[in-house]
């Protein structure tokens, strides 16, 4: 009986084939996985092979300096990378409550849960839109709906730099709320899907010891999903610095730096997108430099939010 019990549960002889096939997926496995940090370590010395010309003549000037002029050949980002980041942390800080709140309504009992689907429904969808197509809305609907208001800023408070341009039309405010429109469906499904992960009986004790709906929310259903909330929102970060046509078409493209938000103004993507095509000579350079401050910016962004996920989700377990 021993012996049967034994030889049952031994570990079986397996055949060379068998070997071979485990072998063989290992390593295309192994390959297929390399491929992504091949090719992104491709581009990067690509991009920076391309922009040593401009990195030796201008050094670090280049970050300081908002000066674009092909003729003199003399080049410079600031301008670009302020208009890239200023509209990025904006449309973030105008997205996070709308995305976080859109994503409490939906996954609390507040509303029928038909409702709460079609809710849920047109977000994802809203997220399906072209790029291209937010442009085009943002030129012809959004910003001449807008404008009034903006001038209404205007007069009140255009002694205060940030408000000390009158809005004619494409500019910085316009692009950031685009950009609103882009990255609220990630922030809200993301949050969405952290939230419907929070244990039952979390929801279940707060309610036992007498909490009320809001406090529940507040204190313990978003702090036990605030890491997923925090990754949703540094990625919806990333998209808003990456972002192109949308915002090449409503944001001015203007190389002239302005404090105001309702000045036209760059980004990097809407430069590189304009100007590439016409480039030659020392200014493809400049523009491959500022095509690597983006993707070092954009592996910042990453890297800080991998840290800040690790670290919530520690504090949070």
């Amino acid at each position: 009986m021993d012996k049967a019990i034994k030889s049952k549960f031994s570990l079986r002889t397996r055949p060379t084939s068998e070997k071979l096939v485990d072998a063989s997926f290992k390593n295309i496995v192994v390959a297929m996985a390399s491929m992504v940090a091949i090719v992104l370590f491709s581009i990067f010395a690509v991009v920076y092979y391309e922009s040593t010309e401009s990195i030796s003549r201008y050094g670090l000037r280049f970050l300081f300096s908002s000066a674009w002029n092909p003729v003199t050949d003399e080049y410079g980002a600031f301008t670009a990378i302020y208009g890239t980041l200023f509209t990025s942390i904006a449309s973030l800080l105008i997205a996070i409550p709308l995305g976080v709140g859109t994503a409490i309504f939906i996954t609390e009992n507040i509303i029928p849960k038909y409702i709460r689907n079609v809710i849920g429904i047109m977000v994802e969808l809203l997220a399906a839109i072209p790029s291209v197509v937010l442009g085009l809305w943002a030129v012809f609907i959004m910003e001449p709906f807008i404008r009034p208001f903006l001038n209404i800023i205007y007069e009140l408070f255009g002694f205060i730099p940030f408000f000390g341009t009158q809005p004619l039309g494409a500019g910085m405010m316009p692009a950031i709320l685009i950009l609103v429109v882009m990255i609220l469906p990630i922030i809200t499904s993301i949050s969405k899907d952290s939230l419907n992960q929070v244990p039952s009986k979390l929801r279940q004790a707060a309610y036992g010891i007498g909490a009320s709906r809001w406090t529940t929310i507040f204190k313990v259903i978003i702090p036990a999903a605030i890491s997923g909330i925090t990754g949703g929102v540094l990625l919806a970060l990333g998209r808003a610095m990456g972002e192109t046509m949308a915002v090449t078409m409503i944001i001015g493209n203007s190389n002239n730096f302005s404090w105001s938000i309702f000045a036209p103004s760059y980004t990097i993507s809407s430069m590189l997108a304009n100007q590439f095509g016409e480039a030659d000579g020392s200014q493809v350079s400049s523009l491959m430099y500022a095509a690597l401050i983006l993707m070092i910016l954009t592996l910042l962004v990453n890297v800080f939010a991998q840290w800040i996920v690790k670290r919530l989700s520690l504090k949070y377990q």
